[in-house]
């Protein structure tokens, strides 16, 4: 393999046992980098030009050079091949075939350092953007879920036994508020990803004029990572911050997943699987199983899995830039993969999912009313700690209550966020505003690509996957 297939050769051609350890397993994730890559170094060109260190004709050239490139990508004709170390590596190798000399130009005043950060945080806006959208259509698929069948009662469960009336509005209607607390904490996480690392280097600066604001301002970044070592000091911090994120939309989703496994088994019975959510069996021919919801449930698991390999590799390690950096891609990605296939497919499912009210009915009998006969007695006057006792000893002689009707129920729960106030209308509220702050920042990110670009159309969006 020849040494111009690196950015760090000086003349001698490193070994293929070398490439191959530290390129080979690289590459198939830095390819996900390309169209951020040269989008990245459209910015990092305007940053240039604002700094006096390309001419006006000079910036010209590059630019339109790398609109080219940009294009090429998109054709599929400028990928990341064999003979390339790296997605840096195959830009400006074609982009120097494109402009001879001038196309040397292009890494003046950065380091593939601050370069794959820059790549990262463009990949990163765009998949968590995408991502909350995702999460978004669940809560929805939720709140109508909760709003269909909030009459529905259940018996609610404590170390999974019948404790006290519920409702499947209740139970929607808690899952999406609990995804809400995690898409509303984006806007945290989002501040720390919006910000440019561009002009960092490898970690110190470098000896040139940069106007490092420009090149932030020009790729629609918020603000800077201003100390230039606190680049390197969060990689590793902010993918473990992306994963988190994701995790705890997986711990939702998987519970989610956990309860609808359980409640459609035929033992339970209060949901219903239709058959487009379920599979068969090979060998049984009555099986109806719940793969889509155990996937989801594997999902939410793996990703964990994907958060703990960032943890580990970040962990050990002091500052200043290592190459063990590079191995931060794979759990990354995959982490975003996970977290896309696993929101797409149980936000599908929870329209589609059956009822069974008389078996959730059924289900409430006198240990799950009992909390009811209690409360009956202490608002006829009676102790409370007496009531407690006497309804135990009661439940213990094999007394059953009578049930008081699904209405009364539910009129007795009527504190805010109970069955009988489920507080609805403010979680669509809370919806609301976060479709709206991630619309906000996907037409800001979005108008800066364009520009970027050269372009009056929102581009094409997945190509980076």
């Amino acid at each position: 393999m020849p040494a111009a297939t690196t950015l760090w050769g000086a003349g001698a051609s490193p070994s293929r046992r070398l490439l191959e350890a530290t390129a080979g397993e690289d590459r198939p994730w830095d390819a996900r980098l390309l169209r951020w890559d040269v989008l990245g170094s459209l910015g990092h060109v305007e940053g240039l030009r604002a700094s006096g260190l390309l001419t006006r004709g000079e910036h010209a050239r590059l630019r339109a050079g790398l609109r080219r490139a940009l294009a090429a990508v998109e054709r599929g004709t400028l990928r990341l091949g064999v003979s390339h170390e790296d997605v840096h590596t195959a830009v400006e190798d074609w982009l120097t075939r494109s402009l001879p000399g001038l196309g040397e130009r292009l890494h003046t005043g950065r380091s593939r350092n601050d370069q794959v950060a820059c790549d990262l945080r463009l990949l990163l806006k765009d998949r968590l953007l995408t991502l909350a959208d995702s999460a978004l259509e669940l809560v929805e698929a939720l709140l109508a879920f909760a709003v269909e069948h909030r009459a529905v009662l259940l018996p609610g469960y404590t170390h999974q036994r019948r404790a006290m009336p519920s409702s499947l509005g209740l139970w929607a209607g808690a899952y999406a508020e609990g995804l809400l607390d995690t898409i509303e904490a984006l806007e945290s996480l989002w501040r720390r990803v919006d910000r440019s690392p561009l002009g960092s280097a490898a970690g110190y600066g470098v000896p040139l004029p940069l106007r490092r604001e420009a090149a932030a301002r020009a790729l629609g970044f918020a603000g800077l990572d201003r100390n230039v070592g606190t680049v390197q000091g969060g990689r590793g911090k902010l993918e473990a911050a992306v994963l988190f994120w994701c995790t705890q939309l997986g711990h939702e989703a998987g519970r989610l997943a956990q309860d609808v496994i359980l409640w459609s088994a035929e033992e339970f019975g209060y949901l219903l699987l239709p058959a487009e959510l379920a599979t068969g069996s090979s060998i049984m021919p009555h099986k109806r199983n719940p793969d889509l919801f155990e996937l989801t449930r594997g999902r939410a698991a793996a990703i964990e899995a994907d958060l703990a390999a960032v943890l580990a590799i970040k962990g050990r390690l002091p500052s200043g830039y290592h190459r063990d950096f590079q191995m931060l891609k794979e759990p990354l990605m995959r982490g975003l993969d996970r977290t896309e296939a696993m929101l797409a497919a149980i936000g599908g499912a929870v329209p589609l999912l059956g009822v069974n009210a008389g078996r959730s009915a059924e289900a409430l009998d006198a240990g799950a009313l009992a909390t009811d006969e209690v409360m009956r007695r202490v608002e006829a006057g009676q102790p409370f700690r007496a009531a407690y006792r006497d309804v135990k000893g009661d439940l213990g002689r094999g007394r059953r209550f009578e049930a008081p009707s699904p209405a009364r129920l539910v009129a007795r729960r009527g504190s805010t966020g109970g069955l009988g106030d489920l507080g609805l209308p403010e979680a669509r509220r809370r919806l609301r505003a976060a479709r709206g702050w991630t619309r906000s920042e996907r037409r800001r990110f979005d108008q800066a690509m364009r520009r970027l670009a050269g372009r009056g159309a929102t581009p094409r969006r997945g190509s980076a996957r």
